[in-house]
């Protein structure tokens, strides 16, 4: 399934007001989208994606493509986000470096990358500029929004400020704020990129070389965050990499020392230090329980929506007890909520690899949505 990139600009006379009061003019969103919208318009759902990832969410680019979209086991004909049924679309967020505004763009006042100059951007201003590109393909109203992670933010933030454009939120592995031990683990790899005297105070676009040391660092100890002890134990234990005794050297001697050099190497080839630096510092500053003061009270407006919310039982990042107040919250107003705690070693990951878990759960749930928007009763 060869799926092209498409990108969206608008605010090219009215500028985008963001949270912080900044402004941003123009505003473009790359995305891609699979399926055909229906006559009515009503089979459309939004995909948000997490940290790293971009609106590519399935399928390839070219013939040459080894490798498909970062959900591709899900989405698709007769996947979970079955595209014979549904209308699916993927953006990517403003603040990422896949086509869409952020750091690596070009600010049109200076013809140079904007690095630091890009305003600071929140998640409800990735969402804000996702319900204009919605605007734009000329849907009212969603099926659903869903996402893992980050992107489950994105799905909360929709569903608590624009609970009137979809019909149904699927948040999962996700949090309605950041923990003081996430914050830090997030400027932990700030600080890394930071320490990179390549960095340049984000001024080095131009130089040709980028803190791919402090961006390498930055991404090993998020993947870290990522498996669980369980996991790591299985993919790795204490084995030695192309060695039968220790070495009594500070070089690579464990096969998870190998595996997290390979993949901090392999993530600088594809992200944008300043990117990983504005993405993570919006992640840090949500938070659902402002300004209305409690969690309920941020979703009192949007009881009339259907909640499908997923934890996995060895995710250490956001540990199944963040969605639990979720549902809580969600209960206390009166919303119609389903959950599941789901078995599994994986750690924050499972949503990516609990493929036919996730599959049978989002089909028999987005069945049921399908059902009652058919016969007029959502």
């Amino acid at each position: 399934m060869i799926v092209p990139i498409q990108t969206f600009t608008f605010a090219e006379n009215d500028p985008l007001v963001l949270e912080s009061g900044l402004t941003l003019s123009p505003v473009n969103l790359a995305y891609e989208t699979w399926g055909e919208l229906n006559a009515d318009k009503n089979n459309a759902i939004l995909i948000c994606h997490a940290l790293t990832g971009s609106a590519h969410a399935a399928g390839y680019h070219s013939e040459d493509d080894k490798t498909p979209g970062w959900w591709d086991d899900c989405i698709g004909p007769g996947k979970a986000f079955d595209t014979d049924k549904f209308f699916v679309i993927c953006s990517n967020v403003i603040g990422g470096c896949y086509g869409s505004s952020g750091p690596t763009e070009i600010n049109p006042e200076t013809g140079k990358a904007y690095g630091l100059n890009f305003p600071v951007i929140t998640i409800g201003d990735m969402v804000r500029a996702q319900v204009k590109l919605i605007d734009h393909l000329g849907i009212d109203k969603l099926v659903c929004v869903a996402g893992g992670s980050m992107g489950g933010m994105q799905v909360l933030e929709w569903a608590a400020h624009h609970a009137e454009r979809i019909h149904a939120a699927i948040p999962i592995a996700t949090t309605s704020q950041h923990s003081p031990m996430e914050i830090a683990f997030g400027e932990v790899g700030r600080q890394a990129i930071y320490a990179d005297p390549a960095w340049n105070k984000g001024d080095y676009h131009e130089s040709g070389t980028g803190p791919d040391a402090g961006l390498a660092v930055a991404r090993m100890v998020g993947h870290i965050t990522y498996l669980s002890e369980e996991s790591m134990h299985q993919k790795f234990g204490r084995r030695l990499h192309n060695l039968e005794k220790y070495g009594y050297e500070f070089e690579t001697e464990f096969e998870v020392e190998s595996y997290l050099r390979y993949n901090g190497s392999k993530f600088t080839q594809r992200f944008d230090a300043n990117s990983y630096l504005y993405i993570t510092k919006a992640m840090d500053y949500f938070d659902l329980t402002q300004p209305s003061g409690t969690l309920a009270a941020s979703f009192a407006q949007s009881t009339g929506l259907r909640y499908l919310v997923v934890s996995f039982t060895s995710d250490w990042l956001y540990p199944s007890y963040h969605s639990k107040e979720l549902v809580r919250a969600l209960t206390a107003v009166g919303a119609d909520v389903t959950y599941l705690d789901i078995e599994s070693q994986w750690g924050h990951d499972a949503f990516l690899l609990e493929v036919e878990t996730m599959t049978g759960l989002l089909q028999s749930f987005l069945g049921r949505l399908e059902k009652e928007i058919l016969a007029g009763t959502k």
